[in-house]
């Protein structure tokens, strides 16, 4: 299969990316920005997306298309089942999306699960700064991280810090 018939599902995921960090920037200015519609609409689309050509892996939909679908699952929130099976599905091409996706995608639904986190990638607002969620076997989550071609944590964390500030 050729990325000429997917074409336009490369287009349309990165549409609903572009709608969705969108509406996060607004919101990070002024929570009245915040539209459940977005992710709920995103995650509908993804579902008939996914039922029609499997996961948007690289080699089906390009690696910027590939990074926008799983954008879109990060933010599927009400649908922890749907995320836990695109991330099944995810692991079986892991030859063919980003090592980092899995692992992101791995700890979120860990961490909304409130278990620890394996890599150390979601963080939480604690009021007077950021810190990541516990994380299992801390001592080794760099390695981890190197694993799956993240940086190190503390440089994670410098970043989160800088960029999110309270």
């Amino acid at each position: 299969m050729g990325d000429e018939p997917l074409s336009p599902i490369a287009r349309e995921l990165h549409k609903m990316s572009q709608a969705d960090q969108d509406m996060r920037m607004k919101a990070q200015a002024n929570m009245d920005e915040w539209d459940n519609s977005i992710d709920a609409r995103n995650t509908a689309r993804l579902k008939e997306i996914i039922a029609e050509i499997g996961w948007p892996t690289i080699s089906k939909v390009g690696a910027e298309a590939s990074q926008a679908a799983w954008l879109l699952i990060q933010h599927a929130y009400a649908e922890a089942d749907f995320m836990k099976r695109c991330l099944e599905l995810m692991k079986q091409t892991p030859h063919d999306v980003r090592p980092a996706n899995i692992a992101f995608l791995e700890d979120r639904l860990l961490t909304m699960e409130n278990k620890p986190q394996v890599y150390g990638t979601q963080f939480r607002n604690v009021g007077d700064g950021w810190e990541p969620f516990p994380i299992e076997d801390p001592k080794h989550v760099d390695e981890r991280r190197a694993s799956v071609g993240l940086n190190t944590l503390a440089e994670n964390e410098a970043r989160i810090k800088a960029t999110y500030t309270t």
